[in-house]
């Protein structure tokens, strides 16, 4: 799953109510305790909690006995899509035809 489709689940709306914990995410959305997807004091459901359980008052053992219900994608390094692979080749195809116009005058 990846960061934006578990911001979709943020438990408003009849959606479900989902967290990532440590690359593993929970469906939380059964749990009285995230009505609306909110976990007082200020937990939201579609959010990757990992820091935020670390100085939580519970153990991890609370959230994991909760359904997994995926992974966590890691984000991916920045690479350009196939519509700006197509535009940068463009460009360089550009720039060559312009450099031997102004090197030979063509």
């Amino acid at each position: 799953m990846t960061p934006e489709e578990l911001a979709m689940n943020d438990g408003r709306d009849g959606r479900p109510a989902y967290v990532a914990v440590n690359g593993t995410v929970y469906d939380v959305t059964d749990s009285p305790r995230w009505e609306n997807g909110l976990h007082p004091p200020d937990h939201k459901a579609g959010q990757d909690l990992t820091d935020e359980l670390r100085s939580a008052p519970h153990v991890r053992a609370v959230v994991e006995r909760f359904p997994v219900v995926g992974r966590l994608e890691e984000r991916a390094t920045s690479q350009p899509s196939g519509n700006n692979l197509k535009l940068v080749i463009g460009i360089v195809v550009v720039l060559v035809i312009v450099g031997l116009i102004v090197i030979f005058g063509l």
